[in-house]
């Protein structure tokens, strides 16, 4: 049987919000290569006899498998004929480095299928009552990479940019929070504005700190937000006072059972 990489986003934590399609593929793989923001239920779709293979980053740290390394790793089990789920939190081509793996498949001409998945950049707003659009208050939304220090000269994102945009969701932002706070505001977006940060959203971890940009850095601190979170800026925070539905416990209580795999 000729291999085949499927590229699954697992969605933003909760283990249900998976496609139907990617745990489809997730049950029937010889081969699951994961990273470490995926709902830890999926593993138990895994059937017994598969191989498991952990690739992820823990923190800040290094990788304990570089992106090479899970490259050449993709590229050696298909070749040998191999069904492999390369199963990643999110959205595989959301800053989840899908499109460098798909290419290694590419250049070794071995076959391969993406499969999105629901990013954090709009479940987790979603999952606090906040729509990344909405009429009349934002027809358009950025989302931008926070791993970087927004203040280090030769940034390569564009934060004049950024502070104009009608609603910002920045990934990977908790370590920089401050700085990019301060950065937007440096470079004239209002201190007031709404601005909020998510954590562990759809889970049963979730907390939401609500405040201002120039306010946000204080309340995650006091709200307790650590990663995996999400920031939001925009007038479109305001909705959450109005709209925020979810609640932790809603997080076990609506949970819908995947069922085990076959053998």
């Amino acid at each position: 049987m000729k291999g085949k990489a499927y590229l699954v986003g697992a969605g933003p934590g909760r283990a249900d919000l998976i496609s139907v399609r990617g745990l489809a593929l997730l049950r029937a793989a010889d081969v699951v290569i994961y990273d470490r923001l995926i709902a830890r239920e999926l593993l138990d779709e895994v059937r017994p006899q598969a191989e498991r293979i952990f690739v992820g980053k823990r923190g800040f740290g290094p990788r304990t498998v570089q992106q090479e390394d899970i490259n050449a790793l993709l590229v050696e089990r298909v070749g040998a004929g191999l069904q492999v789920v390369r199963l990643k939190g999110g959205d595989g081509f959301v800053f989840g480095r899908g499109g460098e793996e798909c290419a290694a498949l590419a250049a070794a001409g071995l076959p391969f299928e993406v499969v999105p998945g629901i990013s954090a950049a709009i479940a987790a707003p979603a999952y606090a009552g906040i729509p990344v659009t909405h009429r009349g208050q934002a027809s358009a939304f950025t989302v931008v990479a926070g791993f970087e220090d927004p203040t280090k000269d030769g940034s390569n994102t564009d934060w004049s940019a950024m502070a104009n945009a009608p609603t910002l969701v920045v990934l990977m932002g908790v370590r920089s929070a401050a700085k990019i706070c301060d950065a937007l505001v440096a470079r004239g977006r209002d201190p007031e504005c709404p601005a909020a940060a998510i954590a562990s959203a759809s889970t049963i971890h979730q907390k939401v700190a609500r405040s201002t940009v120039a306010g946000l850095p204080q309340a995650m601190e006091s709200a307790g937000i650590s990663a995996p979170a999400v920031l939001v800026f925009g007038d479109v925070v305001e909705l959450h006072d109005q709209l925020a539905w979810f609640t932790p416990e809603e997080g076990g209580r609506g949970f819908v059972p995947l069922g085990k795999p076959e053998d």
